[in-house]
């Protein structure tokens, strides 16, 4: 046992010598000697032409400069509005007088393009930040409301695809590799656009193929607080169908919104990535050309008709970015039509789609079309990455739709985004009938040569568990065996059905309650509910023993939850409203409210409810168990009318007082027996900071 323990000690002794080297060569002192400079990169693109004439230097420039730091005032429409005043009135006005070793310092801007001045971009460095007390202080506040969720460090041009898809809060949308989840953020964001809906109709299902990042993508969500968020994981390029229930009868689940934000080699990120430098070839991008288009046809497929995708990748490679889209627009038989998003983001500079382009393999070889490929590349190079060469055929696809942002136009990342909007049904959902499918199995090897000619072999075969285009759509019961995939093993009949491989942590279930479920009995009396309360929309993670915690979803949510358990794997939704306290219990209700709850719960609750000023809070947030009497006399009043147990402190805005904050702000608290306490919550950095 000690020999065992003596070897294992000397293999770890072996690699931390190597995480040593790496650290100080790689990583530390030697990562900025990180040699900016990859000649095949300069050369293919001088070659595709994509940077207009002239400007070829001033865009390789660009991409050797390090990235601006931008921030995005994250959260609901109120409270991000009393971020942006606070940050406006307390640091930027200071930060614009300041001069350092005789520089004047530049303050931080507005994006030009971005709404209501709810982003920013600085080009503070570090160095400069640690010679400025008052820049330290503005560093502070950053990193707080950071780690509190009311400001976001995300690049600038991953902003622009959820702004493109212009989200109602009735839509139902699916962000299709969503982690780690900024844009995740904002589309929770635009779906809560009116504060006064606890439940808007619409919700997010956030999706990414990797288990652990969805935990990224939870904790990203958790700080927004919404019941409209499902998180889930499977592969992009083959996301089962979901169902749901529709005035009493099954149907197929089509969202309103896809954000189709595909892997991608990431040669945009050069600027922060710099590892991208060593690592560029372009054999990345042949590589992951059939991935992102089977990943488009899958979203496409399940978009409703009159909807609206956005592509984007964080790659300024035509193979990843036109070369996909030209594909899937040439597949759709004018299903699909590329939107004109030119007047969308006024202040945005960007170059239009390109209609012609080569492609490259890592060892130098140009290739200009098809025709010209070896029979031995055609496993790596597929037709469909090359462009349509019938002018008419590319006229009609309006390529220079899509938007390609080069980093020295703007002082951002590289970055492409194409938004396609469906017109009618995919044409292979539309050619064959339901009863074609369901009396006759057809093996998914075989499957392809029933269909149209280069459909589903170009868009390269699917991998285990895949489906091809004309099960994905309504043609085929959502409640099929297919869900689970799996090849067919014979021509005569559907297989036993599969139950869904689990990879990762294993979840707890989600199980709704009844109306009648008892433990509504103290709450119902305790916090007094109205009549509207939907308790059908309460969940908890446990199917015996105590309740521990009770979430709240949205009914749409609600919806999918019920009708696809055994076909999705869920690993978060719901937002946590109240938590088993024991103390409770002898007060006359065993659950408190949970601060992250409360926004939807408040709406619902007719007791238990304190009023409190600007100067209650203060005291509430700087002192841990203030007696009663530290209250105002409105509050102090209120707070002796009530027993002990869980309370909601609620501040509301006065408008002729601007000096004050002037978002609705609600906290959870406890009352007492003599002293009163608030609990901790993202929203009060916001209070600390303006009172």
């Amino acid at each position: 046992c000690s020999k065992m323990g003596k070897r294992s000690r000397q293999r770890q002794k072996n690699q931390n010598a190597g995480r040593d080297d790496r650290d100080s060569n790689g990583w530390g002192a030697g990562y900025a000697d990180i040699v900016k400079e990859n000649k095949l990169f300069e050369h293919y693109y001088k070659e595709q032409g994509l940077v207009p004439e002239g400007e070829f230097e001033e865009f390789m420039e660009a991409m050797r400069e390090p990235l601006p730091a931008t921030i995005r005032i994250t959260g609901y429409k109120s409270h991000a509005k009393e971020i942006l005043h606070c940050l406006k009135e307390k640091y930027f006005r200071d930060i614009q007088e300041l001069e350092i070793d005789g520089q004047k310092i530049e303050a931080p801007q507005p994006l030009s393009w971005y709404p209501d001045e709810q982003a920013w971009h600085t080009n503070m460095s570090r160095k400069i930040i640690r010679k400025s007390p008052l820049l330290e202080k503005f560093h502070q506040f950053l990193i707080s409301e950071t780690e509190s969720g009311n400001i976001s460090r995300q690049e600038a041009v991953s902003m622009i695809p959820p702004l493109l898809l212009k989200i109602e809060p009735h839509h139902k949308i699916l962000d299709m590799c969503a982690a780690p989840g900024s844009k995740t953020a904002q589309l929770i964001e635009m779906l809560h656009s009116d504060m006064e809906v606890p439940f808007p109709e619409g919700f997010v299902i956030a999706n990414d193929v990797d288990n652990k990042r969805c935990y990224l993508l939870v904790h990203q969500a958790k700080r927004l607080n919404s019941p409209c968020i499902m998180v889930v994981n499977h592969d992009a390029s083959c996301i089962p169908t979901l169902q749901i229930n529709s005035d009493g009868r099954k149907d197929i689940l089509f969202y309103d919104r896809i954000l189709c934000d595909v892997p991608c080699s990431g040669d945009g990120t050069m600027r922060k990535n710099i590892d991208v430098w060593k690592k560029w070839t372009t054999s990345n991008s042949l590589h992951l050309h059939g991935l992102q288009l089977r990943i488009a046809v899958r979203g496409v497929e399940q978009l409703a008709v009159g909807g609206r995708m956005v592509y984007s990748t964080c790659s300024l490679n035509p193979i990843e970015d036109e070369a996909v889209i030209a594909a899937l627009l040439e597949k759709s038989e004018g299903s699909l039509e590329l939107a004109d998003a030119s007047a969308d983001l006024p202040g945005l500079k960007w170059m239009p789609g390109v209609t012609s382009w080569k492609l490259m393999t890592k060892e130098g070889q140009w290739y200009s079309d098809w025709s010209e490929v070896p029979k031995s590349r055609h496993t790596q190079i597929r037709p469909t990455m090359f462009p349509p060469k019938d002018p008419e055929k590319v006229a009609n696809l309006h390529l220079q739709r899509c938007m390609r942002i080069l980093p020295h136009h703007q002082n951002t990342g590289g970055f492409f985004v194409a938004v396609l909007v469906k017109k009618a049904p995919m044409p292979w959902n539309k050619r064959y009938p339901k009863v074609v499918l369901t009396s006759t199995r057809i093996p998914l090897a075989d499957a392809s040569s029933l269909l149209p000619e280069g459909t589903p072999e170009e868009v390269e075969e699917d991998g285990p568990g895949g489906k091809t285009e004309v099960e994905a759509e309504h043609e085929v019961p959502p409640g099929d065996s297919q869900e689970a995939g799996g090849k067919q093993d014979s021509v005569c009949g559907p297989p036993p059905s599969k139950k869904l491989r689990l990879f990762g942590y294993k979840e707890d279930p989600f199980v709704f309650l009844t109306e009648d479920d008892p433990v509504f009995n103290t709450i119902q009396s305790f916090y007094d509910l109205s009549p509207s309360f939907p308790k059908l929309n309460v969940l908890t993670r446990t199917h015996e023993g105590k309740k521990r915690h009770l979430y709240m979803v949205s009914k749409e949510l609600r919806n999918v939850l019920q009708n696809n358990s055994e076909r999705m794997k869920v690993i978060n939704t719901g937002v946590k409203v109240w938590s088993r306290n024991s103390d409770g219990a002898e007060f006359g209700c065993a659950f408190r409210l949970a601060q992250e709850g409360i926004y939807t719960l408040q709406p619902y609750i007719r007791s238990r409810i304190i009023s409190v000023s600007v100067e209650d809070i203060k005291v509430l947030l700087t002192q841990e168990n203030p007696f009663l009497s530290k209250l105002e006399d409105n509050a102090h009043a209120q707070a002796k009318q009530l027993g002990m147990g869980s309370i909601v402190l609620k501040y509301i805005p006065n408008p002729n007082n601007p000096s004050e904050p002037q978002c609705a702000i609600q906290l959870c608290g406890w009352r007492g027996k003599t002293s009163i306490r608030a609990f901790a919550g993202c929203i009060q950095t916001i209070l600390l900071s303006v009172v």
